[in-house]
């Protein structure tokens, strides 16, 4: 066990500080890796953890923490992301909607991001969609779409979204060629997102998809969620208005991943 300072033990208050400090500079970090950085016991960073978490500036995980500021809040209304970042966002999706050939079948999920996009596919013909995004069909022009699917399962009203299994009781399963992906976070981790349920059914939209495409603003960036959606190297396509910082850039490019500025 690491002993603790005479400093780190004498001042608590100062400590813990630091421990805010550092979780604000990664966004995440193991008790292992504070106790490295605090020169503290592990019994000292659990205590600190535990006082931290009930003053709500941090979020426990298995092993570690997560810095609160770093969490998005899963009760955002989808009208009050509809308004956020909007030129950001049209410009994400026209891009992403340029990577569309005609005749694909897109599966796509919730969110702000995604939604612009399907109204950006104006120039594309005879598309088949398939989402959970209950603000898709309004806004997907008609032009474009041979045939657009809603997935069913429970309606979450905040989201605007469907939440259960990704197909259709009449086949034993489906297939796409593009999953169109909006998410809470990017990390060097990868790509995640705040809800659970959520998370798990645009990971299976992912895996049933012979490519994926990621569309992430600005906003997003440094952000760890509660659940990973993919790592970089299940996204081939990662579309965002403003370069990443440089250790996100170099995740992507380590994986694979091709990452598109719009």
């Amino acid at each position: 066990m690491q002993k603790e300072t005479a400093a780190s033990a004498a001042l608590p208050a100062v400590r813990q500080n630091r421990l805010i400090d550092l979780l604000r500079q990664h966004g995440q970090l193991t008790v292992n890796e504070l106790m490295e950085q605090l020169a503290v016991s592990r019994d000292t960073v659990r205590r600190d953890l535990d006082q931290l978490e009930q003053r709500g500036l941090l979020l426990r995980t298995h092993g570690g923490a997560v810095f609160n500021d770093a969490l998005v809040r899963v009760d955002t209304t989808l009208g009050s992301r509809m308004d956020a970042y909007t030129a950001a966002k049209q410009r994400i999706a026209k891009k992403a909607a340029s990577l569309i050939r005609n005749g694909e079948t897109l599966i796509v999920n919730g969110g702000s991001s995604t939604c612009y996009f399907a109204a950006a596919l104006g120039e594309r013909r005879d598309l088949t969609l398939i989402t959970n995004n209950l603000r898709i069909p309004p806004v997907a022009p008609d032009n474009a779409v041979r045939a657009l699917h809603i997935l069913g399962g429970v309606y979450w009203p905040v989201s605007q979204v469907t939440i259960g299994a990704v197909g259709f009781p009449e086949v034993s399963g489906i297939s796409a060629d593009t999953a169109v992906i909006g998410a809470t976070g990017l990390s060097v981790a990868g790509v995640t997102m705040g809800r659970l349920d959520e998370a798990s059914e645009t990971a299976a939209m992912i895996k049933i998809a012979s490519r994926a495409i990621a569309l992430i603003d600005h906003s997003k960036f440094g952000v760890t969620a509660f659940a990973k959606i993919a790592t970089f190297a299940q996204i081939g396509v990662v579309i965002t208005d403003e370069w990443p910082p440089e250790p996100i850039a170099q995740a992507m490019k380590k994986a694979g991943t091709q990452l598109i500025v719009a």
